[in-house]
């Protein structure tokens, strides 16, 4: 695939996959647009290539070191990949290698570090490390500082490259944009609690748990009592404390990354506010904003930005 159909699949399966967060992107201008559509496309690949239950643990853990491969070869030398017969059957796989060619051009036009790109794919590696054999709950991480590493890998890497293109005006933003990753990465373990317990996937530290008296066989029961709701009154604290950080992001990034910013933070920071209303009830239903609001919020982005740009001119 050329680089032009590269970019034209990306912003397809942007347009298909990627649903509000899409027209987000359309609140920037057109070359930064393509850019966040390869951007969200390579790390969709990157989590279906790890997701595929249909493919057993240890073939998708092959997948994922030998993607990591391709993507060292793809931004570290002029080669293009071909798709590898043995994978012909893996959509996810195929799918990559579609993207391939516009993520090398938009990773060197924005100069992103190429090594965001290689922490996401350890990031979903690191999901497939611990797999069950029997009914019980896997807690991932004994403390926050564990947590904080596995958030750095699946989030704010993804906040890091969404920077490098939208504009980086100080560098103090760097490690705001991580602040930010962090907070929407602690809010969707909220979210996905009872989703993740079911799948024997626990997030939480155990520290937190031991902390507020709550074991992981009350979460696989989805019990719901006083230490529940310290527990997730705690990790909703803690979620706020890194939106009110990535507060400061606004003044470090591009006039045209603002609007995009503020919808991204309204959109997480507005489940997280569910989740608070609810009591912390995440297991009889999943939480999301009303589709609605989430357009509101993306077209509010869209008038923004268009501001942003009669002003500058």
């Amino acid at each position: 695939m050329n680089v032009a159909d590269s970019y034209r699949f990306c912003q397809k399966m942007a347009t298909n996959t990627a649903k509000n967060f899409y027209y987000s992107f359309r609140g920037l201008p057109a070359n930064q647009f393509r850019a966040m559509c390869v951007l969200y496309s390579y790390m969709r690949t990157c989590d279906d290539i790890g997701d595929d239950e249909s493919v057993p643990i240890e073939k998708r853990q092959a997948l994922l070191a030998e993607w990591d491969r391709v993507a060292h070869l793809i931004l570290e030398s002029d080669e293009l990949i071909d798709g590898s017969p043995s994978h012909a059957e893996n959509d996810a796989w195929n799918n990559g290698l579609c993207v391939l060619p516009a993520l090398r051009e938009m990773v060197a036009q924005y100069k992103i570090p190429h090594q965001y790109f290689y922490d996401v794919i350890e990031g979903v590696q690191r999901d497939l490390q611990h797999p069950n054999d029997d009914d019980s709950l896997t807690v991932r991480h004994q403390s926050f500082d564990e947590l904080s590493e596995y958030c750095y890998l699946v989030a704010g890497v993804v906040g890091l490259c969404c920077i490098h293109i939208w504009g980086i005006e100080d560098d103090r933003a760097l490690e705001l944009a991580v602040d930010c990753g962090k907070a929407f990465q602690l809010t969707n373990i909220m979210r996905d609690l009872a989703e993740d317990a079911d799948s024997g996937r626990l997030y939480l530290p155990a520290e937190d748990l031991e902390r507020f008296g709550y074991s992981p066989e009350q979460l696989q029961r989805h019990e719901i009592n006083d230490a529940f709701r310290a527990l997730m009154q705690f990790q909703a604290d803690r979620a706020e404390h890194y939106y009110d950080q990535a507060q400061q992001l606004f003044d470090y990034i591009s006039p045209t990354g603002r609007p995009i910013l503020s919808a991204m933070i309204r959109i997480y920071r507005g489940l997280l506010n569910e989740i608070v209303r609810r009591d912390y009830d995440v297991f009889s239903k999943r939480i999301s904003l009303p589709t609605w609001r989430k357009l509101i919020i993306a077209a509010d982005a869209v008038i923004r930005r268009r501001f942003v740009r009669k002003a500058a001119s």
